[in-house]
């Protein structure tokens, strides 16, 4: 996983927002603004759905503090812009179809449920700073306040 002081992978993703058509969006575009950048492993489940939405309710503050927020899974855009419009969604959702970026980041990792493993997305978050080096990792995301804890290290970053 990509440790903090580490210069962010770049990446070039499709992306989708509510009331927006789909275009790409490329991380060092956001500079010098700061970036939440969070791996959630499905659309419209129960705990991705839960963070989606916490992040989405505190979007003004994150956003009064620099911040953008993105999520990030291999969904595609169109299940992105169905999640988005059935919750009323307003973070930006990029879609790494490929596994490239979740790979680059170390989110991509063998999962075991039920003594069956497979490959998927870890739900993790990183703060990016302004200058694109990592400033925090939440590594193994539990959901229930975490959106407040980024906040508030966004808020700590200045």
């Amino acid at each position: 996983m990509i440790a903090i002081g580490e210069t962010a992978p770049e990446f070039t993703l499709p992306r989708t927002e509510a009331g927006t058509e789909s275009a790409e969006l490329t991380l060092s575009t956001l500079r010098p603004g700061k970036v939440v950048l969070y791996f959630y492993p499905k659309d419209d489940t129960p705990g991705c759905t839960t963070e989606a939405l916490d992040f989405t309710r505190l979007g003004a503050e994150f956003a009064a503090a620099g911040a953008t927020v993105i999520g990030i899974s291999k969904d595609t855009t169109a299940k992105h812009e169905k999640f988005c419009a059935k919750h009323g969604l307003g973070v930006v959702l990029v879609s790494d179809a490929e596994s490239d970026t979740c790979e680059r980041y170390g989110t991509w990792v063998e999962k075991s449920m039920y003594g069956r493993t497979s490959m998927g997305i870890q739900r993790a978050t990183f703060l990016i700073d302004g200058a694109g080096k990592v400033a925090q990792v939440w590594p193994k995301v539990k959901v229930a306040g975490h959106a407040e804890e980024v906040l508030e290290a966004v808020r700590a970053l200045g």
